[in-house]
């Protein structure tokens, strides 16, 4: 548990703010050099006026990892000259937050000053742990700042949402991220304007975009491509594309396979094949990939995609997707890179049909009113064969007409219960192979449905 954290020390004085991240030395001290969320922050914006009146209520902050959830309530706390303390629910628990409400109530007798809980990850406190935060917000000796990956919605309980306001953040911008970086390079103070340092337009684009939102990983990159150059005669130190690529290799990927993000991406792959996007859909997927998420979880849900969304349009495109999951469980990876994209381009490009949908519609039916009896002449003949011989009466299955006998194996029969006998759930799509088949069938009742 921490509480209120002291003025960032001076970084170029030699003193131990020197050490620190550059990220952290150069947190915004107040809502002026706070950069980005202007949807939240910006001139009129709720959160603006609610800070600049001093008449902020308890809240969740929602949003992606560094999208700068902890830096805005530490700026709020300056804002409302509150006391700052703060709780990780991944450390922390009920114990701690006891002890955090006995500091509360001693602060507030002794300075009459608010305070401020910060409770960073939220949501990895159960039920019983967010209900001990009730009572304390309700009598108002605390303001809650939660902060979470996870939706809210989801993942707090309804008793503590109803008593906060719901504020999600954006990542951070490639222009909000140039725009920190180049005030870190002329921060004397807190930043590297001692160091005089040159940077080439391309180089900070690189360091901005390579970090995907992520200011901490462009900050500290930064740090470390200026703290290892040396002078040039001319006294400054150059940073080039090439220490930019250097210092920032590998371009970051914003995705969590076990959270909203997880979700999210999986959302905009399947909404991309099923718009036939090929080139958004093999994006949304090496998104996924990079990221780290499971071949065959992408596989999963192409196999679900195949007999939902293709379905009777192309009904080889299951076969297809599970060959080709076959294909990569026998070769691995990064040639099973090929298969993936295979499936992936040849369900995006298939004609397209969700009749099979007519599933669901049929189980409502069953379970809203119930399983007819079966008719006569559709029953078992044997069973209704030993029927007949003990009651004295005649089979009624010899009334089923055999398909088999009669040109194009069809012959017009009911089928379904006699209460239901005119229902239709299924509706035929219009796209490749099911119109021809459907065309097919729709034909031969015409001629020998009379």
């Amino acid at each position: 548990m921490f509480d209120d954290p002291s003025p960032t020390p001076e970084s170029g004085t030699g003193q131990s703010g020197a050490f620190e991240p550059l990220a952290t030395r150069m947190r915004p001290q107040n809502v002026e050099e706070y950069v980005g969320q202007q949807h939240l922050l910006g001139p009129g914006k709720l959160l603006r006026r609610a800070v600049e009146s001093k008449m902020i209520g308890s809240m969740i902050f929602h949003g992606p990892p560094s999208s700068g959830k902890t830096t805005l309530a530490l700026v709020i706390s300056r804002e409302m000259d509150a006391r700052f303390m703060t709780l990780n629910a991944v450390l922390d628990g009920v114990k701690e937050l006891r002890t955090a409400v006995a500091q509360a109530e001693h602060h507030q007798k002794l300075h009459h000053r608010p305070t401020i809980l910060f409770v960073d990850e939220i949501h990895r406190w159960n039920k019983a742990q967010q209900d001990a935060l009730l009572p304390h917000i309700e009598s108002g000796l605390l303001t809650l700042i939660g902060a979470t990956t996870e939706n809210p919605y989801y993942s707090l309980v309804g008793p503590l949402l109803s008593r906060c306001q719901i504020f999600e953040l954006e990542p951070f911008t490639t222009d909000d991220i140039k725009l920190l970086l180049q005030r870190a390079l002329n921060d004397k103070d807190r930043g590297l304007g001692h160091f005089n340092v040159r940077i080439d337009e391309d180089a900070l684009e690189h360091f901005a975009s390579y970090a995907s939102g992520d200011i901490r990983n462009a900050l500290n990159a930064l740090d470390m491509a200026t703290r290892t150059l040396g002078p040039t005669p001319d006294g400054d130190r150059h940073i080039t594309i090439e220490i930019a690529q250097e210092s920032i290799q590998k371009r970051v990927v914003r995705y969590d396979g076990t959270g909203d993000e997880h979700y999210h991406y999986a959302s905009a792959f399947i909404k991309s094949l099923r718009g036939s996007d090929v080139d958004a859909a093999l994006y949304w997927m090496a998104s996924m990939l990079e990221g780290g998420e499971d071949p065959m979880f992408i596989f999963r849900r192409m196999l679900i995609f195949a007999s939902e969304d293709v379905g009777m349009a192309d009904s080889f495109a299951l076969s297809f997707t599970v060959s080709a999951q076959d294909a990569f469980e026998r070769t691995g990876m990064p040639e099973g890179l090929y298969f993936l994209a295979h499936a992936c381009i040849y369900l995006a490009m298939a004609p397209k049909s969700n009749s099979t949908k007519a599933i669901f519609e049929v189980v409502s039916q069953v379970k809203s009113r119930g399983t007819a009896s079966v008719p006569p002449h559709l029953r078992d003949r044997t069973a209704s064969g030993k029927q007949s011989r003990y009651t004295g009466q005649e089979n009624p299955s010899k009334a089923y007409k055999y398909p088999h006998d009669h040109p194009y194996h069809w012959v017009k029969q009911q089928y379904l219960p006699d209460d239901i006998e005119q229902k239709r759930w299924f509706n035929p799509g219009d796209q490749g192979r099911e119109k021809a088949l459907w065309d097919r069938l729709m034909k031969i009742k015409e001629a020998f449905g009379k």
